[in-house]
């Protein structure tokens, strides 16, 4: 399992730091004292948990664009990391329909540049590349999928991302195999937990909804998803890291990274859930969308891979990660020490 302490001194680079997982990390990466880079755009919503919980303060924060080779390798032989966590996407299923050329540029390009900033920086031992649970060719099976399933995302974004496995799965074979880089990628289900921010997600929604005082709309209330918290695979991702670093030839690879089974839910059941936690009266209604852009009805993942390596096992089943969601939005809507609520909750999940 994750062992924090290792992280102590230890240089981290992380692109994508601005956003929603990349927040939650450094704030894990910071209590945990490492020394720690982000390179990534601005904050990618306003608001945001990145300016909320002040995280350009606890770290070496750069703004760049993960399109920019020149300036992400200047950016990294500076901080000469020893781990780094490539995190910066173009996320969104729905915005890859309206700016798919955007999305191939940030997420497979990016993922480009990442590791040709890798190949050229010496100090670097470990690498682990972010990618989704949607980068498998989807044939709606109840059964989840396994590392080892066929590549072949239907959207841009999902189709992106299995680009980016096969990038650097190319790299590892072309260049990193000959030198002492363990590189492995990561495939998370959908992430739950305070400060995102999100347009076009079922629980930033809600938060928004509640906010408002008005009912939560869901516009595909029958689709279902391995939900989890975000601390889930940030602390996985963090194990991977630090696992493959300590011994390469036996942990660097792919992995799923997701709920049991009985914490994949559909979005009315997550509603409810929801509705269930926050109380005062919040209901939801279904306004399903005739002409929506294609979504993945059902989408399983095996994670078997990762548990069996690592004895890992996820810790808070769906209606702790709600709990906690609720908790964070309520002490933020009410103008509450998020970074606190934040560190408070860091340390419920590590216990």
């Amino acid at each position: 399992m994750l062992d924090l302490e290792f992280y102590r001194g230890k240089k981290v680079f992380i692109t994508g730091h601005t956003g929603f997982k990349g927040s939650w990390m450094c704030q894990v990466l910071y209590l945990a004292g490492a020394q720690v880079t982000g390179y990534s755009l601005e904050a990618p919503t306003q608001p945001s948990l990145f300016e909320a919980a002040g995280i350009a303060q606890k770290i070496d924060s750069v703004i760049g664009d993960v399109r920019d080779l020149a300036h992400l390798k200047e950016a990294m032989d500076k901080a000469q990391p020893e781990i780094v966590i490539h995190m910066a996407a173009q996320p969104i299923v729905r915005e890859s329909y309206v700016n798919p050329v955007y999305t191939y540029e940030t997420n497979v390009m990016g993922t480009v540049n990442l590791l040709e900033a890798v190949r050229q920086c010496p100090s670097v031992k470990s690498v682990v590349n972010v990618t989704t649970d949607k980068v498998y060719l989807n044939n709606e099976w109840v059964w989840g999928y396994r590392e080892n399933d066929v590549l072949d995302g239907y959207d841009p974004y999902s189709n992106s991302k299995s680009c980016s496995e096969l990038v650097t799965s190319s790299y590892k074979k072309a260049f990193f195999s000959g030198m002492d880089v363990a590189v492995s990628t990561c495939r998370a289900g959908n992430v739950i937990g305070g400060g995102d921010f999100a347009k076009d997600r079922i629980i930033p929604d809600c938060i928004r909804a509640m906010e408002k005082g008005e009912d939560i709309v869901v516009r595909n209330p029958y689709s279902t998803r391995p939900y989890q918290h975000v601390l889930e695979p940030v602390c996985a991702y963090l194990m991977v890291a630090q696992r493959q670093y300590e011994e390469r030839a036996a942990y660097e690879g792919s992995y799923n990274v997701g709920p049991d089974d009985c914490d994949c839910v559909t979005t009315g059941e997550l509603a409810d859930l929801f509705c269930s936690a926050w109380g005062d009266g919040a209901k939801w209604i279904n306004l399903s969308e005739s002409n929506a852009p294609h979504e993945a009805g059902l989408l399983k993942l095996d994670c078997a891979k990762i548990k069996r390596t690592f004895g890992w096992q996820p810790r808070w089943h769906i209606a702790d990660a709600i709990e906690m969601t609720v908790a964070f939005s309520k002490v933020y809507l009410a103008g509450g020490d998020v970074a606190q609520e934040m560190k408070r909750q860091i340390e419920a999940y590590l216990a």
